[in-house]
């Protein structure tokens, strides 16, 4: 079977058990504070599981795209070492939710029995796995948590498979856990054993399950969720029971083809061929580690792999950035560069060549990579570009060292210039040198540690005060109400308290598809609590506030929200609709909703599009999307199934998850059709005027406007309209002002040459007495003084200009340049040699400190620049000194 057939074959089997089939959750995660990525199938249906929201159906089967890059499950370093771990990899997976809207006796939720009994099935009946190479593992319970053994999976176990085969497993393996916190309970593996029968014959399989053995691996697990973890580690009974199902598909795959490794499947194997084609290099699967070709051959993997997770996290709206989800991007794809670069020796842009091969085999499974792949494999190569010119940079650096590297400096490399270690100590063997790894990681840990106590928050458990209560947005109609408060917890972040509180009618807007969430108050008892966000949390919406009562037991409360921040947030919402219809009427239809900012100052729209909108076509943007305004269209906004809105025409975003029935915002249904649950205006009119302000690059393939609307875009035309009256009175009010400034600018421009000039005649002159200032120190022709320049450029050019006249020397010069201290070292390369002499190095340690200041540069040339103009002659006295004592 090819992989396709087997992921079909899997569906086909739950559709007969009555599962309905459900996309795939993006794989970048939005409302979710803690997760960047959806790391396991269960991510999309948490809010099942808590008891947030009630399931559609009480049955489900997927695929689940899914990237994990660190903690106990990954750790990127390895991937690519072995045949079976990956960074972005399909979940397989059945589901059942007892508390489901769907319940009735033929279609309602399972548990233990059927999960097992259809297990067994899929495996042996349908993919045909040898019994006998099979092996199940059952909870064996926990004294400690007061958790007893789980038999009744070991009974119904027992039906199918000799109790030999059945094993107990601890905590570790058979209780499984979301996180510190949330619903859990005790699971049940199956394993296969993919030896050889000799391998099989000589050692029992049993003794290899859960032993990291690279041919006996779990290939999936049932998970029954009966319990939710507290905050304080006590397990508390859900109010149903779950089944939550996982099986890795390229595992499952690879047993079913009869690989010995992930990688030689279907899966990666036209990838692999594809690199082998583009680098002329050929992949060696059965490479072991010291074999020559081994890192040549892990270099494949990882190209295999990483493509992936750059591919699909690109096309489900998450672009490389320096932060969050984007960093880990950018350092997938970078890992995978340096792979290739060092041990392909391809020195030349690879991945984005991958983009369309792949994006053609998930044609039919994950299409929005398909729909989007040139606009993928655009932001790859700018990316691969932008860090091979890093690489070319970090080179040259490490060129001029002559000295073993420090664990700092190779931090630098790495956190500065995204320049990895693996190479950095290569090309330091290469020059026979070595770098002090245990410095760099204890580099690595001190930031780490800077970034986990930047982003630490300690959570309390809920306090439920109604727990029967709905909760149910009621901002769209009303932003006022009477409602209830469902429960509240005290989050502490930065060493500041505050509260979370989920209301049962809520009037609050959560922060969603761009749009900021709602401020405003809440009225407990007469006593007024400012409300300074709304979030969602999966699906939970929570309003954030200041303070709360310590002892609240409920009741009615009055929720208010900012009514005129909303509006003028809305006007900015529905202007984002009429923008990018505008776009797409302009520039083409290619352009899509890259990205998006809704607040009530501005809104930013993040946009695909190849090259930099120019300003006529902004001008006509503006003019269409003004006239649509100036029209009044109402904005008509509709429920519908998901399928009949796309029917219509209306725009989907990319990495949105939408449900069955969506909410349509249409303005102009030749015009502006979207899935949207954001709020609007009532017609187009509401908006007043709406004025671009900027466009700009944001990375390749994508450009950002920023705009504004309503009072805020009228503000905005005034403040404009003021700083040109500004400049008129400052131009003494010409009648052409432009003629003016550029009559100026031609002035300024022959002055600043005349300028240059005499600067020039200036400098030779300061030249020719600083060589007669010219003094012997040991050996060494040194030249220092104090000089008159009017830039930190002037001064370093005028101290090469003075070496250039002298040999074995050494030209120090200082400057007081518009009240900062500057000072440039020129040193002759007989020097550097003669007398390992360093410049950057000499200016770091004794000029740097004395002036307060930073600088640095090359062995031979180095500046720096500082607070304390009074310290120069101390500075001049202090290089004198070494020179002195240098032998």
């Amino acid at each position: 079977m090819t992989s396709s057939e087997i992921r079909q074959k899997f569906f086909d089997f739950f559709s007969s058990k009555a599962h309905t089939i459900v996309p795939s959750a993006p794989i970048v995660v939005k409302n979710d504070p803690t997760l960047l990525f959806t790391n396991a199938g269960m991510n999309q249906f948490k809010d099942f599981f808590l008891g947030n929201k009630t399931a559609p159906y009480s049955r489900v089967a997927d695929t689940q795209k899914c990237l994990r890059v660190s903690g106990k499950h990954n750790d990127l370093e390895e991937v690519g070492v072995d045949t079976y771990h990956h960074t972005m990899f399909e979940m397989l997976g059945n589901w059942s939710f007892g508390n489901a809207a769907n319940s009735d006796s033929d279609t309602g939720g399972y548990f233990k029995k059927e999960a097992i009994a259809w297990s067994w099935e899929l495996l042996t009946e349908v993919y045909k796995i040898d019994k006998d190479r099979l092996y199940v593992t059952v909870f064996e319970g926990d004294q400690q948590e007061g958790l007893e053994r789980d038999e009744e999976s070991f009974r119904e176990w027992k039906k199918y498979i000799s109790e030999d085969r059945i094993l107990n497993g601890g905590k570790k393996d058979n209780f499984w856990e979301m996180g510190d916190t949330g619903p859990c309970g005790p699971c049940t593996e199956i394993h296969v054993d993919c030896r050889s029968d000799e391998e099989r014959a000589a050692v029992d399989g049993k003794t290899l399950v859960n032993a990291d053995h690279p041919q006996v691996i779990e290939i999936w697990n049932n998970v029954f969720m009966q319990f939710n973890r507290l905050n304080d580690g006590t397990l508390q009974k859900l109010s149903a029971n779950h089944v939550d199902t996982g099986m890795g598909f390229e595992r499952l795959v690879r047993v079913l083809q009869g690989k010995q490794s992930n990688y030689d499947t279907d899966i990666f194997s036209g990838t692999i061929e594809e690199t082998e084609k583009i680098t002329g290099k050929k992949y060696n699967a059965a490479a072991k580690p010291d074999d020559e070709e081994w890192k040549q051959s892990v270099a494949f993997r990882v190209i295999a792999d990483h493509i992936r997770a750059i591919c699909f996290t690109i096309a489900d709206g998450q672009l490389p950035s320096n932060t969050g989800a984007g960093y880990v991007i950018r350092r997938i794809l970078r890992r995978a560069v340096r792979y290739y670069f060092t041990y392909l020796n391809y020195k030349h842009p690879l991945l984005h060549q991958l983009v369309l091969p792949l994006a053609v085999q998930f044609k039919y499974v994950f299409g929005e990579l398909y729909d989007q792949a040139e606009f993928v494999a655009k932001v790859i190569k700018e990316e691969e570009e932008s860090f091979l010119r890093t690489v070319d940079k970090g080179l040259a650096m490490l060129n001029d060292i002559s000295e073993n590297i420090s664990g700092e400096d190779a931090f630098k490399l790495y956190d500065t210039y995204g320049f990895p270690l693996d190479l950095t100590k290569l090309i330091a063997a290469e020059k026979g040198l070595t770098v002090d790894e245990s410095g760099f990681e204890a580099e690595m840990q001190k930031q780490k540690n800077r970034s986990r106590a930047a982003g630490e928050m300690e959570t309390s458990d809920w306090v439920v005060v109604a727990p029967q209560a709905l909760a149910e947005f009621v901002g769209y109609d009303v932003l006022e109400i009477r409602t209830e408060v469902i429960r509240y917890r005290k989050v502490k972040a930065k060493g500041q308290e505050s509260y979370q509180v989920v209301l049962s009618a809520n009037p609050f807007y959560a922060e969603s598809g761009g749009q900021v969430g709602d401020t405003g108050k809440l009225v407990i008892n007469g006593q007024e609590y400012q409300v300074t966000n709304t979030k969602k949390e999966n699906d939970l919406v929570v309003v954030f506030v200041e303070s709360f009562p310590a002892d609240f037991k409920g009741g009615e409360i009055i929720a208010k929200v900012d009514a005129s921040r909303r509006r003028r947030i809305t006007r900015h919402h529905s202007a984002t609709h009429l923008l990018h219809a505008a776009l797409k009427q302009v520039l083409g239809a290619h352009v899509n909703q890259k990205g998006s900012l809704v607040t009530e100052t501005q809104l930013r729209f993040d946009f695909s599009h190849f090259s930099k909108t120019e300003p006529d076509q902004l001008a006509q943007v503006e003019k269409l999307i003004n006239r649509k305004i100036r029209a009044n269209i109402p904005v008509v906004i509709r429920e519908m199934p998901k399928e009949e809105a796309l029917a219509m025409g209306a725009t989907a975003l990319f990495g949105e998850k939408y449900g069955d029935v969506v909410r349509v915002v249409i303005i102009d249904e030749n015009y502006s059709v979207e899935l949207c649950g954001g709020t609007h205006v009532g017609f187009t009119g509401d908006l007043g005027i709406f004025k671009i302000v900027s466009e700009t690059a944001v990375a390749a393939g994508v450009r950002r406007i920023e705009a504004v609307a309503g009072c805020i875009a009228e503000a905005y035309i005034n403040g404009q309209i003021g700083q040109l009256n500004d400049i008129r009175q400052a131009l003494k009010n010409p009648k052409e002002p432009l003629k003016a400034i550029e009559n100026l600018q031609r002035e300024n421009s022959e002055i600043q040459k005349r300028l240059n000039n005499l600067e020039a005649r200036q400098l030779v002159v300061l030249r020719n007495e600083l060589l007669q200032k010219d003094e012997i120190v040991n050996q060494i022709n040194f030249v220092a003084d104090i000089v008159e320049v009017s830039s930190a450029e002037s001064l370093k050019k005028l101290c090469v200009e003075v070496g250039s006249q002298l040999r074995d020397y050494v030209v120090m010069l200082c400057a007081n340049i518009n009240g900062r201290a500057f000072v440039a070292l020129n040193i002759a390369e007989t020097v550097n040699a003669a007398k390992n002499l360093d410049a950057s190095k000499i200016i770091k340690e004794q000029v740097c400190t004395l002036i307060k200041g930073g600088g640095g540069g090359n062995k031979s040339l180095a500046t720096a620049g500082g607070q304390e103009i009074s310290q120069l002659k101390e500075a001049i006295a202090a290089v004198r000194s070494l020179l002195q004592t240098t032998e």
